[in-house]
């Protein structure tokens, strides 16, 4: 069984390596000309694009494969100060070099529209501000030259006092989507409202694979045991590598809050479960310390049982 870790948006381990500076839409305001406010979103953008492909030849240089792109790469996108402004066609040669450098490193890479993106939200604003940030996350991916095999994580939404009626309301928004942003929709379980075994039935009666959030199955369940859904959640994947959430509990009492980085007992307490249906995935890890979590978490493991080392991001269990 072998297995990739990948990380999210910003790489702690090298000088200007965040991609999703940005600015608050207050400060933004204060800049008294409209033509002169789109060129500071023009100049951060510019920064995070080059950053970004620095980004990149940081993870091939330590065989990271696997990347969540940052949602503010163009900063405030979709707010209204932005609109009109092709910004595709104005940086399109630097995107899709971000794209073509990614695909030349057999790169795996999403996006994970934040919690406001709703598609069984009962409010029709709420439905069509989702759907401008799903389009604007589609675009970006287009102008990289990516297809659907350039996934966006969501989330089921809100319970909305009647799950069952909420998620007959994802379905149908679902059916509604454009074909660049349905084929892209993955879905993962969240912290509080919808359980493992509630995401695996929603993407087996629609057709979309599922990602597994490990921490927040623990967070959020019904006494599942992880065990028995791993293979129906793996199989809601076909053909392509199923794609695991991976985090620890913050010391604290909030136990939906990520660590700086991953206990690697927790993660070969997955792999154990995992070992039955000996499938290969990809694990992102959501924890604070970004590449750094990934590096820490390849050095502990290589020194478990079991456990050979493939690459600097890569293990075969």
């Amino acid at each position: 069984m072998r297995i990739r870790f990948g990380y999210v948006a910003m790489a702690l381990n090298i000088m200007e390596g965040s991609p999703n500076k940005t600015v608050t839409v207050t400060n933004l305001l204060k800049i008294a000309a409209p033509a002169d406010r789109l060129n500071r979103l023009r100049r951060l953008t510019r920064e995070n694009l080059a950053n970004q492909l620095r980004v990149l030849k940081y993870n091939a240089a330590h065989d990271i494969h696997v990347f969540r792109f940052t949602s503010k790469l163009i900063p405030l996108a979709t707010h209204a100060e932005a609109t009109g402004w092709d910004y595709a066609g104005e940086f399109a040669a630097e995107l899709m070099e971000i794209g073509d450098f990614a695909r030349r490193h057999n790169m795996r890479v999403s996006a994970h529209p934040d919690h406001f993106t709703l598609l069984n939200s009962p409010d029709e604003k709420v439905i069509a501000a989702s759907l401008e940030d799903l389009a604007y996350h589609a675009r970006v991916f287009d102008a990289m030259g990516f297809g659907n095999e350039a996934k966006l994580v969501i989330h089921v939404g809100g319970a909305y006092k009647g799950k069952d009626k909420a998620m007959d309301r994802f379905k149908e928004n679902y059916q509604l989507l454009p074909e660049n942003i349905k084929g892209r929709l993955i879905i993962e379980n969240d912290d509080k409202s919808y359980t493992a075994r509630d995401v695996l039935e929603l993407c087996q009666a629609i057709t979309v694979p599922m990602v597994l959030d490990v921490h927040h199955h623990y967070c959020c369940n019904e006494g599942e045991n992880l065990a028995d859904l791993w293979p129906d959640i793996a199989a809601t994947w076909q053909d392509s590598l199923p794609k695991v959430h991976m985090s620890s509990t913050k010391e604290g009492t909030n136990v939906r809050a990520h660590a700086d980085y991953i206990s690697s007992d927790e993660f070969i307490a997955f792999m154990d479960l995992a070992k039955n249906l000996d499938r290969d995935f990809d694990v992102m890890l959501e924890a604070k310390q970004k590449d750094l979590a990934v590096h820490k978490l390849m050095a502990d493991l290589e020194k478990a049982a079991g456990v050979e080392v493939v690459d600097e991001a890569t293990i075969a269990y």
